[in-house]
């Protein structure tokens, strides 16, 4: 097989395609986060100051999920079709909240009627709980495996399958994880008494979280062996795991100095260490099949052509700087604290 400094283009595109879902995940996730404590604030002003601190970037955190479904389609069609057809109930859930939750941020200020601002509230803070609820479910299966037959079929036979108690618990950390990161982005765009009730909220944010990471943790490590395969045999790939167990500590002790800057860092980077746990716990394999090993999708089983990985890689080397560029530019433009005008949401 082919290589590029001395990885295969598989592998290679295995990491554009986790970079892109990470970026989404760090991104999308805390305006998820900052949405998920939406109804905690009771007045008018507060709701709008939070929604405005998202206001001019969630938009542009959605471009990642579609770059990286787009890369996972264009890299492993496979995988792609598989994914999308196992979890169709929880993908289209996912759709119909996220189209929701646009037009809760659009169309909230439309009307100044209290009931339409409260029904719109409601709307964008339940749908921003699910977007992250759903993604961790989605991603709990990934790990867990799901039943795949032979041609990759799957042969599911429960109209819920997907909500095993391990995809819920994983969906419930995610949540959590991205309530914080969302706390936190929110302190750095608030101030007042509204700053001030969002540092109580974090402080729930962060018990939620240190709460479920651990029960997902310890769920993972005896119920679902395959993915500490890898470490088992390479003792040396324990740093990961013990540099997410520091970033995670960091948050808490950043949080407590009001360095939320930095906390807002180490929550970004826990996020990114947490997903390239998973992918060690995954690589070479895409998605487990629960019924035979032989079934599993891997990122050679399921690659677009040497060629075709060849000119997108390419594209991306082309593409990329231009998205990260955007993206830094964006929020350099709305950096610091939201005030309110008439062209406020």
């Amino acid at each position: 097989m082919e290589t590029f400094l001395g990885l295969d283009y598989p592998t290679w595109w295995y990491l554009v395609v986790g970079g892109l879902f990470s970026g989404y995940a760090i991104l999308d996730g805390f305006d998820f986060g900052a949405g998920a404590w939406h109804l905690f604030f009771k007045t008018e002003k507060s709701r709008r100051i939070a929604l405005n601190a998202v206001g001019p970037v969630w938009d542009g955190n959605e471009v990642w999920l579609v770059i990286g479904g787009g890369a996972l389609f264009a890299g492993f069609p496979l995988m792609y079709a598989t994914l999308f057809s196992s979890l169709y109930i929880p993908f289209m859930l996912f759709l119909v909240f996220i189209i929701f939750r646009a037009i809760a941020i659009e169309f909230r200020g439309k009307e100044p009627m209290k009931w339409w601002r409260q029904l719109w509230d409601v709307a964008y803070s339940i749908s921003s709980i699910m977007l992250a609820f759903l993604l961790g479910v989605v991603l709990g299966n990934v790990l867990q495996g799901i039943n795949l037959g032979p041609d990759y079929q799957y042969q599911g036979d429960g109209f819920l399958d997907f909500l095993s108690p391990y995809a819920l618990l994983t969906g419930a950390t995610t949540l959590s994880l991205f309530m914080m990161h969302g706390a936190i982005y929110l302190l750095l765009k608030t101030e007042g008494r509204l700053y001030q009730k969002i540092r109580m909220l974090l402080k729930r944010g962060m018990i939620f979280f240190m709460v479920s990471f651990g029960i997902t943790t310890l769920y993972t490590l005896l119920y679902i062996p395959h993915l500490s395969d890898d470490f088992k045999s390479q003792p040396a790939l324990f740093l990961i795991p013990l540099l997410t167990f520091l970033s995670i500590a960091n948050v808490p002790r950043l949080a407590n100095r009001k360095r939320f800057l930095q906390a807002f860092v180490f929550s970004s980077l826990t996020i990114a260490l947490m997903l390239v746990l998973v992918a060690v716990e995954l690589y070479p394999v895409l998605l487990f099949s629960s019924q035979d090993p032989a079934n599993h999708i891997t990122i050679y089983n399921a690659a677009s052509s040497t060629k075709s990985m060849q000119i997108m890689l390419t594209i991306v080397a082309i593409g990329g700087p231009l998205v990260l560029g955007y993206t830094i530019f964006v929020y350099r433009t709305f950096r610091g604290k939201v005030t309110l005008d008439e062209t406020s949401y």
